[in-house]
């Protein structure tokens, strides 16, 4: 009997056993199956934390006993960038994370995090539930023994903060960044040094001068990390996460262990949490913003040369990439998607924002 069939049977079993032994629909806790969780975040992680949570909370609800649900923050169990790992090996049953951390196992998995110049949060949801990026996030992860959903969004993440203001693509030269993704790797192009380090440590790294600076998130969840205390220089607009998916991805051969209702509840509870997430981010932000200015940020744009820096650093690192079969395929279903949706939001919703600013302004 090889491994999956073994553990199909294991909790059919199990399954059969409580039926016949219980009375109420409740399922005795010595009956519940226990998942292991574990996340690329630190505990308290404003925002990321919170999804990864929030995933494990409605899993634990809605399955009425018959889960267990166990987090593990980042060096709990296993470092923050092993998740992937322990899970794909069994040492742990699922993991909530930014997906791009892992495009050194592939570069495809850099899209259902956020790729530079990608898709918005509304075209991420659109792209992946309407347009296939579900399927391809499936197919991807079956390589690897994984059954992944988004779970979380922090919509789009700001440019970042920084030891100097940028003027010019050259101002990137030797500067140490932290930035992961294919983001990182267009800066990289520019002559930055990048840096791919775990939240947790990020602070650390630029209050020592290990690193001159790093994108996180956004306002929010950039005050709270408390980088302000730092550098007061700060991008609110970036190229490289325009609206950034986080996600669960749990041992293929445990989800398919259990039943049908279980699999739906992880599904579902993955779902709610993208979308509670983005919600909770958008909210924050605004506020947060207002407090980083009043305490002595500088807010800034990139200028329109260094725009252009990052388009051309972006294009290299798509096209080293496309003699990959599911790379090329998930960055042209991608890329179709936000042709078809962006022209109707542009003349729809964009077109009422405009006016609405206009007339009540």
């Amino acid at each position: 009997m090889d491994r999956r069939s073994f553990i199909r049977a294991s909790a059919l079993g199990g399954t059969a056993a409580a039926a016949t032994s219980l009375a109420a629909p409740a399922i005795a806790a010595s009956h519940a199956r226990t998942l292991t969780f574990v996340t690329t975040w630190g505990r308290g992680l404003a925002g990321v934390h919170d999804a990864a949570q929030r995933v494990a909370d409605s899993i634990n609800a809605m399955s009425d006993g018959s889960l267990n649900v166990e987090l593990k923050a980042a060096g709990e169990l296993v470092g923050a960038f092993e998740v992937f790992d322990a899970v794909t090996s069994g040492q742990a049953d699922m993991y909530h994370g930014a997906d791009y951390y892992f495009v050194g196992q592939h570069p495809a998995y850099a899209f259902f995090t956020g790729v530079p110049f990608g898709s918005t949060a509304q075209e991420t949801m659109i792209w992946y539930y309407q347009d296939g990026g579900k399927e391809l996030h499936d197919e991807l992860g079956e390589i690897f023994g994984l059954k992944s959903f988004i779970a979380g969004n922090t919509g789009a993440q700001a440019g970042g903060w920084f030891n100097k203001e940028i003027n010019s693509p050259e101002d990137f030269q030797g500067l140490k960044f932290r930035m992961p993704g294919l983001g990182g790797q267009a800066l990289g192009k520019l002559g930055a040094s990048i840096q791919n380090l775990p939240g947790g440590e990020v602070y650390q790294a630029l209050a020592s001068g290990a690193i001159d600076g790093t994108e996180w998130i956004g306002p929010w969840a950039d005050e709270k990390a408390g980088f302000q205390e730092i550098t007061k220089t700060y991008y609110t607009a970036g190229f490289h996460e325009p609206g950034v998916a986080l996600s669960v991805a749990m041992n293929r051969d445990v989800f398919d262990s259990l039943t049908p209702g279980q699999q739906k509840i992880i599904e579902i509870a993955s779902l709610e949490s993208h979308q509670w997430n983005l919600s909770q981010f958008i909210a924050n932000n605004g506020a947060a913003l207002a407090r980083l200015q009043s305490g002595g940020v500088k807010v800034l744009e990139f200028p329109d040369v260094v725009w252009d820096a990052f388009a051309g650093a972006s294009r290299e690192v798509f096209e080293e990439n496309m003699s990959d079969d599911i790379f090329k395929r998930t960055y042209d279903s991608l890329q179709a998607s936000i042709k078809s949706t962006s022209g109707w939001l542009a003349q729809s919703e964009g077109v009422y924002t405009k006016q609405r600013a206009r007339v009540f302004s």
